[in-house]
């Protein structure tokens, strides 16, 4: 199982070095006692010389976005439009095609697994298309298996008999 690192105690301990450093404690001791290398204490050192205490407070981690969330709803209203409306011939979105359209609409490149991740922070998830015929009568079906099936189920001895029976007259 892949470990999880705590953040907010990753940063509670920066800010545990910067208070210790404030007090005029060497860059050994404070790292002796906050149990990391000496050398990480240097750069928090360095970092709080530089920007004060904001700059050992936790950033965003990972890449930037390459879509602000304006552009991510705008592309969920597309989606949502359907996908006649962006022009394709039939109502199926496909991920090429959702590629495409992020390419031609916001000028972003994105590999195939990345279009997953998107869609699902917006919401959507795998679908497929049932494979029924557009021409389907849903009551007639319904009727069929009420009335049809159960005759066409009755075992072929009570077919027989039912058959003998009213054709003997005797």
């Amino acid at each position: 199982m892949k470990h999880k690192r705590n953040f907010k105690a990753l940063e509670k301990r920066r800010l545990k070095g910067a208070q210790l450093l404030s007090q005029g404690k060497s860059q050994s001791a404070v790292a002796r006692e906050l149990g990391v290398a000496r050398q990480t204490v240097a750069t928090w050192a360095h970092r709080l010389a530089e920007g004060g205490k904001g700059s050992l407070k936790r950033g965003n981690l990972g890449r930037p976005r390459h879509l602000e969330s304006s552009q991510e709803q705008e592309l969920g209203k597309l989606l949502m439009a359907g996908a006649l409306a962006a022009g394709y011939p039939t109502e199926l979105w496909t991920l090429p095609r959702i590629g495409k359209v992020i390419s031609e609409r916001f000028g972003v490149q994105y590999s195939v697994g990345h279009w997953w991740r998107l869609l699902r922070r917006l919401g959507f998830s795998c679908q497929k298309p049932e494979k029924r015929a557009l021409q389907r009568n849903e009551p007639e079906i319904a009727r069929c298996k009420r009335h049809g099936w159960p005759a066409l189920k009755t075992k072929p001895s009570e077919k027989a008999a039912a058959s003998s029976s009213s054709t003997n007259p005797a």
